[in-house]
């Protein structure tokens, strides 16, 4: 098998909605699956490209139903191990590998969802003093949120010393840290490294600020 996962893609890609999940490139996902329909997206996965899109149910999606509305910028995963239970489930880890964006959904006869993609290209400044300015600004305020003698932090503190480039480590950090929902899906629209560093560090000075905050409020004298 070639090293590339997605060389020879076809574009067309299984979609796997979940509402509470943003998967990302250059991470490993666990997946329990159950329903018939992901068996057998699975089962067409593991038989072909080995390839699942992960896709974030919208949050403000009307009434359930059967193809309910999902975001459109999409991971596309490479299973990289699978285990088959008797009952026929599977557990499955899923790398991501790229960032896609939806161009149309595919009438097809499988019971999962299907759709033609285009992959996004991760981009950054080329401007290196630029970038290793926003990678020593992000560690500035991820790594106090840690304390000293934390294996998290020093987990930390080794990838921003690192060699791996300013969109790698955005993207561990977007799926890593526990930051809202929409925020992460708007990292993962997010191709430019240079705009993700920025918005992850405003969102944790944000939260700090607001931690600080004592509760409920004084009242005020006026």
């Amino acid at each position: 098998m070639t090293e590339d996962p997605l060389y020879n893609f076809s574009g067309v890609a299984r979609l796997f909605p979940l509402p509470n999940l943003v998967l990302f490139p250059h991470v490993v996902q666990g997946l329990h699956i159950f329903e018939p329909r992901y068996r057998q997206m699975t089962a067409d996965a593991l038989a072909g490209d080995r390839l699942i899109a992960m896709a974030l149910l919208l949050a403000d999606a009307d009434e359930p139903s059967d193809r309910p509305v999902i975001e459109p910028v999409v991971c596309v995963g490479q299973i990289i191990w699978h285990e088959k239970r008797p009952d026929g489930k599977y557990n499955l880890r899923l790398r991501g590998v790229s960032r896609a964006r939806i161009i149309e959904e595919l009438d097809s006869e499988s019971p999962y969802r299907t759709a033609r993609v285009e992959l996004i290209r991760d981009t950054a400044s080329v401007d290196l003093a630029l970038l290793s300015q926003l990678r020593r600004d992000l560690a500035a305020v991820v790594l106090p949120q840690f304390g000293d003698d934390s294996s998290a932090k020093q987990q930390l503190t080794e990838l921003f010393d690192g060699d791996m480039p300013l969109g790698q480590v955005c993207d561990v950090l977007s799926y890593a840290l526990p930051l809202p929902l929409e925020l992460k899906q708007s990292l993962l629209a997010e191709s430019h490294a240079d705009r993700r560093a920025p918005a992850i560090a405003a969102a944790l000075r944000i939260s700090a600020a607001l931690a600080e905050r004592p509760f409920p409020p004084p009242f005020s004298a006026n």
